[in-house]
Formats: C-alpha cells, structure tokens, sequence
C-alpha cells in the first residue's frame, strides 16, 4: 500500500522543524521500520505544506504499531506543536490521508503484457492520416 498525507507547519517552526527531521532519534527511526513504514519521505514547501509518503502494508496497523511504542509519544508530544490544525490530536493520527489518483506502474504494468497492435488508442487523440 502506498500512502501519502498532508500537514500543516506553522510557518514560524519551519527552520527548526527542518532541523529536527535532519537528526531524527535512532530509536524512532528503528521504531518506523519496525511497525512497517517503508519507503517514508516527507516533502516542506517553503509556506509549511507538509506531504509525507510512505509505503506499507496496512497503514492502520503501523500507525497503532507506533502508538503502542513510547518513543512514539515521546515525538509526537515534542512535535504537535509544530502543526496548524490539529486540536489536541497527535500528528500521526491528525494528518490529511489523500487518495491516489495515478500510478505510473499500475498502469504500464497490463500494458507490457499486451502487444503494439492491442494497445487502446486515446479517443481524444487522432492521428493526421486519419482526418
């Protein structure tokens, strides 16, 4: 499963939220891995546009695996105040989950077993010859 989700950082916090995610604490990053987040980046746009992307087998099942770790709380506790709009809920449980719209292999993949002569054509496209 691929997941992506959206956050807010208070723009007054985004230089120390940078540095804090440049020294992540090795026992959280070790916790991450363990409870299944994989391939887990987060993007900063310079107004504090959070996106964060990580790939796993069931996203619930690491979000409570990292809520029963108390390294987890220790975090979230220190980082909750770095976001706009969460209300007293931690941050890895306050984030904005975005539906996946497009995937380039999920798309290609049913095209690669079909030959040149098979491929759908794009309605909305015609080619010179054929006007």
């Amino acid at each position: 499963m691929r997941a992506c989700f959206q956050l807010q950082v208070r723009p007054d916090r985004i230089d120390e939220y940078r540095a804090r995610h440049a020294a992540v604490w090795p026992e959280m990053l070790r916790a991450l891995a363990d409870t299944g987040w994989h391939n887990y980046s987060l993007f900063l746009r310079a107004d504090g546009l959070l996106i964060g992307y990580v790939e796993t087998p069931s996203l619930e099942a690491a979000v409570a695996g990292m809520a029963r770790t108390e390294v987890n709380a220790r975090w979230q506790a220190e980082m909750a105040p770095f976001f706009e709009e969460l209300d007293g809920v931690p941050p890895d449980q306050g984030f904005l989950l975005l539906d996946e719209v497009f995937h380039l292999e999920d798309q290609l993949d049913p095209l690669d077993q079909l030959s040149s002569d098979q491929l759908p054509s794009d309605p909305t496209h015609t080619r010179s010859d054929e006007t």
